[in-house]
């Protein structure tokens, strides 16, 4: 929604400074006769000066000839104005996006820019927008512009539209507001700092909600509905307080606006939860009816690498290497288990399931094993 930088500690203008520029070594800048040569000439003339305005100046490389200018430092708002535009121009995306009929490119459509030093707004233009002292709160609950001629003012204006503007503030309101809304329910939630970064920087206004779905879900493997909750719905699972540590039929979201009715926006997350658990559990039954043997064949059509074949190509391999290890390691009596473990190892990638959530791969490998009676070791 925004970008911010604020810098402190600015100076007013920069310092008055010396420009030296060096020309040719004195032995030869003039001739027996103490007449300029060429080179001291030819120096003087893309200086712009005369020659009697160079001086000699003592350097590492010796006496030089020299043009010394004093260069009066420039106001901070009128560099900024230079400045601006190009840093914001050059900050990288992955993926960048042009809008409108202009040739600037941003993550997103640019909106407005906010741009003031010393109460003073800096002037400039970023495709067709053009700077202010005018910022915005947040987009549904207070869009309308605001003024702010300096920090104090952004900062405060911000806060009084529905903003927290503080990336570290808006992390710890999500931290406690979902822990307490989790033990308000008798459940609780695991620390999942990835998830929190990620959330956090999907809203600048954190309202925590809960969302409830159907008991007969928990039956599907917990890393299948945490999946969804987690990696596609960026919803924090509630899990039990007692040892089991299981899975509650509860999740909880985070909602980046304040409306009258939550629940409204509860169901209608519950909708989409239930719409992606009826496609897991479709996924596991047609999966399970399936067999998990039955998807082997499956990978002589699945590219592992160009050059060395087929994932069935690979399970070839790991099935001698797994044998092979256990018996140099003395385990004869494991080998037949190392070696089914190896040959189903890569069966999953074949299943509906991990096709559909590839981030369940190997995990669901084991869960249809089991459900097909391969020993536990495998």
């Amino acid at each position: 929604r925004r970008l911010v930088l604020r810098i402190t500690g600015l100076a007013e203008k920069q310092e008055d400074r010396s420009v030296e520029s060096y020309g040719p070594p004195v032995r030869i800048a003039f001739d027996a006769e103490g007449n300029p040569t060429k080179a001291t000439l030819g120096f003087a003339k893309s200086q712009g000066v005369d020659v009697g305005e160079l001086v000699r100046v003592s350097r590492d490389k010796g006496e030089l000839l020299a043009v010394i200018r004093q260069v009066k430092g420039q106001k901070t708002d009128a560099i900024l104005k230079q400045l601006l535009p190009e840093i914001i121009t050059s900050i990288p995306f992955r993926k960048s996006m042009k809008w409108g009929d202009g040739d600037v490119t941003f993550a997103r459509p640019i909106r407005w820019i906010l741009a003031v030093c010393a109460g003073k707004t800096i002037p400039f233009t970023v495709g067709d927008v053009k700077s202010s002292n005018k910022s915005r709160g947040h987009r549904f609950m207070s869009p309308r512009p605001f003024k702010a001629d300096g920090w104090e003012d952004y900062s405060r204006g911000l806060e009084e539209r529905f903003v927290v503007l503080d990336q570290e503030k808006r992390k710890d309101v999500i931290r406690d507001d979902v822990r307490k809304l989790a033990e308000s329910i008798g459940g609780t939630v695991e620390d999942d700092p990835e998830l929190l970064e990620t959330v956090n920087y999907l809203v600048e206004y954190p309202v925590v909600l809960k969302g409830d779905f159907e008991e007969d879900f928990l039956e599907l493997p917990k890393e299948v509905l945490i999946s969804v909750m987690k990696n596609h719905q960026k919803y924090f699972p509630v899990f039990s307080k007692d040892d089991s540590g299981g899975l509650l039929p509860h999740f909880i979201f985070v909602s980046g606006t304040r409306v009258k009715d939550s629940r409204v926006v509860s169901k209608g997350n519950e909708r989409v939860i239930r719409a992606r658990f009826t496609d897991a559990r479709f996924f596991f039954d047609e999966d399970r009816n399936a067999g998990l043997e039955s998807r082997l064949e499956k990978l002589k059509g699945m590219v592992f690498l160009s050059e060395i074949g087929s994932y069935h190509d690979k399970t070839e391999r790991l099935k001698e290497l797994a044998g092979a290890i256990a018996k140099s390691l003395g385990h004869e009596d494991a080998a037949a288990g190392a070696v089914r473990a190896a040959e189903l190892s890569k069966a999953d990638l074949a299943t509906q399931m991990v096709f559909e959530f590839p981030e369940l791969q190997g995990i669901m490998g084991k869960y249809y094993a089991r459900l097909a009676g391969e020993r536990e070791e495998v």
